[in-house]
């Protein structure tokens, strides 16, 4: 069955009809670092996506979390497309950050165990692919056309300093899995992060 269409367009708009601290949140964590690690359909949203931002962001990266807060909601009632994600601590910390990596929630489709690995910094998501597979989990690029491949040019993914960043879409199955299993998580993270490493090495050497 296909999603319902998201009943808000913009931040703005949910602002005047959702109340802050009973229906969403928004938790910020800043650190001096080039690197941001997103979940925008946080909480019940897009269930276990702000855990895992927060575990690849562990206390070396910067990370941002926009969550819903009322379990029994449906997903398109807080849920803002990443093309129209604009609250403001999010595009702030953002644009001021040159590695961007969004987590977010997909159905499982016909690919329940494969996390995709989408966005406009290839190289980087093609290192988080590997790095994913390193780790035992299953991973593929999603590349300009395919579904979720979060390759727009105005995706908040792609907000960053050099406009161009990851999105991970990662399946229901997957993510309830590192729900039930913190080492599985913290290793899927790990992997996530060391990917990320890798990168920022290969940008300093130039």
């Amino acid at each position: 069955m296909a999603r319902q269409p998201d009943l808000y367009s913009s931040f703005s708009t949910l602002r005047e009809h959702e109340t802050e601290s009973v229906d969403y949140r928004i938790r910020v964590e800043e650190r001096a670092s080039p690197v941001v690690v997103i979940a925008p359909h946080g909480g019940f949203i897009e269930p276990t996506t702000s855990e895992i931002a927060r575990e690849i962001a562990s206390d070396i990266f910067s990370a941002y979390c926009f969550e819903g807060l009322g379990a029994g909601r449906a997903h398109h009632e807080l849920h803002i497309a990443s093309e129209n994600f604009d609250e403001p601590k999010a595009r702030v910390l953002v644009a001021a950050s040159s590695i961007v990596v969004a987590i977010h929630g997909r159905t499982d489709r016909d690919a329940a165990e494969t996390s995709w690995v989408g966005g406009l910094d290839v190289a980087l998501r093609d290192l988080i692919v590997q790095a994913l597979h390193e780790g035992g989990f299953k991973a593929v690029a999603r590349v300009k056309g395919e579904p979720l491949a979060g390759t727009a040019a105005g995706n908040i993914c792609n907000g960053g300093k050099r406009n161009a960043g990851v999105q991970l879409e990662i399946p229901r199955a997957v993510r309830d899995d590192l729900a039930a299993d913190r080492d599985q998580l913290k290793r899927y993270a790990a992997s996530v992060r060391q990917a990320i490493n890798r990168y920022l090495s290969m940008l300093e050497a130039g």
